[in-house]
């Protein structure tokens, strides 16, 4: 068993740092794991009782959706399409996530190398997002560019238009239990204080399953040894010197590209932020390119000192390697600026909650099919290299000998299970997006943009068919009629 796992009553048992007092009884939020690391808690253990008894209380929904990016918009969309009266709650000030506070520069590939694969609300909204990069082919369906600003606005329209609504700089403060296993109410600050929400039925989709985790729900977090995948902190840079219709040039600068500028300045030692070669760059508009760049090791993104010091560090490398391409690069970079860094920090792997069926690398493996499947994913394992894989990326300039699974072929593609969005022990829960029950390495390959729209769309349905007709339960939803409204909304899956 991982040592890092929390069963759901020992979280509790241990949980207790900070208390919030409400109308409802408290739940205090932090696990005995998290506090070793949190160091912006008092070591000595010390608590502060507030004197405020009552709080406002907002009772109206019957879906709450927690966490705006991909997933949680495909949740909320879905759930109003439903009937369901739902409400948003995003932390920054626009949708999206990592595709737009987070400028991640592309999209994985949306195509298993012949038909598409992601679809439903999935397709729809990238076909809506590539109306934002006139220059990328009409009919390309794999890394296609983002433009980080058109596409807040499609997700602006879609939920709009859904009829959900979105309650924007709003951050989940405590889950407040009805019993141990159902959500009476959440408290959400934001600059009205500290207001209770209440709901019939939640959805986490908060990527580091913060909502499942501090209402009681098993996790996993890291390998055998807590540690978890590097993070990334995405930048764009304007002004070089490349036309987009004649893009050839800019690939060179691939870390795939042993002649790639990224291994000068890794073995220069004058851009000491960049650690290895990790560099993917797109072009997002005329002379305009989006990069994911660089490492940063050891982050917890349930941590805000951990978080907090790899934003800086983030923004420390991407002014790093503007100054690396100037010196390698002149003809391309001499006049370029860099004009934006990531609201988001890119994390890849924090939580991973333990639902009523995990994923496992054998599945993924063959390609497996699930009777309550509610989607399909093809993106290969996309393990990045630890620190320990470092020196070896070095020598090789390669990041192929690292020993993760041969990528599927053309065609291939393996089912969801809805299985995997239902926390053990949570009536009235459900879970979208990179922390679905998935074993950690298979994590490396449904944690992408596209699947987590697919997982959104799912969990939003059925989080307005189980208060619809399961008292709330999410274990007791009609898969064969889930299924059925996921195809006839153009789902796809077998």
């Amino acid at each position: 068993m991982n040592k890092n796992k929390l069963d759901r009553r020992k979280f509790l048992k241990m949980a207790g740092i900070l208390t919030l007092a409400s109308t409802i009884p408290v739940l205090k939020i932090y696990s005995k794991q998290e506090e070793k690391t949190n160091d912006l808690v008092s070591k000595q253990g010390k608590s502060l009782t507030l004197k405020r008894n009552k709080i406002k209380l907002d009772e109206q929904w019957d879906v709450i959706v927690v966490g705006g990016g991909p997933s949680g918009c495909a949740a909320a969309i879905a759930a109003a399409r439903e009937g369901a009266k739902t409400l948003l709650i995003e932390g920054m000030g626009c949708l999206g996530g990592m595709g737009t506070s987070g400028l991640v520069p592309a999209w994985t590939p949306f195509s298993d190398g012949k038909n598409m694969v992601y679809r439903g609300i999935a397709e729809k909204v990238f076909n809506e997002s590539k109306k934002g990069v006139p220059h990328e082919p009409k009919g390309k369906m794999d890394w296609v560019a983002i433009n980080s600003e058109w596409l807040k606005l499609v997700y602006d329209r879609m939920v709009s238009e859904s009829g959900a609504k979105v309650l924007f700089f709003s951050h989940l403060a405590s889950v407040e239990m009805k019993n141990e296993n159902e959500i009476d109410a959440i408290i959400i600050s934001n600059k009205a204080g500290l207001t209770a929400y209440r709901a019939k039925v939640y959805v986490d989709c908060t990527g580091d399953g913060d909502l499942a985790a501090w209402a009681g729900a098993s996790f996993t977090k890291g390998n055998a040894k807590g540690v978890s995948m590097p993070s990334t902190h995405c930048f764009q840079i304007v002004n070089i010197n490349v036309d987009p219709k004649y893009p050839g040039s800019i690939y060179e600068l691939y870390a795939g590209n042993k002649s790639s500028p990224i291994w000068d300045m890794v073995t220069s030692g004058r851009y000491p932020a960049i650690k290895d070669g990790h560099l993917c760059i797109n072009f997002i508009g005329p002379n305009a390119v989006g990069l994911n760049a660089g490492h940063l090791f050891d982050v917890d993104s349930t941590n805000p000192r951990s978080l907090s010091d790899a934003m800086s560090h983030g923004r420390e490398m991407a002014n790093q390697f503007l100054a690396g391409f100037k010196e390698f690069r002149p003809k391309m970079f001499s006049d370029s600026f860099l004009v934006n860094t990531g609201q988001l920090m890119g994390i890849r792997e924090s939580r991973i909650i333990e639902s009523d069926y995990k994923l496992t690398l054998k599945d993924w493996m063959a390609r497996a099919t699930f009777p309550d499947e509610i989607g399909r994913n093809n993106y290969y394992i996309d393990i990045h290299n630890s620190m320990e894989e470092i020196d070896k990326v070095i020598k090789e300039k390669s990041f192929e000998n690292l020993g993760r699974p041969e990528p599927y072929k053309k065609g291939e593609s393996h089912g969801i299970p809805y299985r995997c969005l239902t926390p053990k022990g949570l009536k009235n829960v459900l879970v979208a997006g990179r922390c679905i029950s998935t074993e950690q390495i298979v994590q490396g390959s449904t944690r992408i943009q596209p699947a987590c729209l697919v997982t959104g769309e799912a969990a939003g349905m059925a989080a307005a068919h189980a208060f619809q007709h399961h008292k709330n339960d999410v274990h007791l939803v009609d898969v064969g009629f889930l299924r059925k409204r996921l195809k006839e909304e153009g789902q796809f899956f077998i």
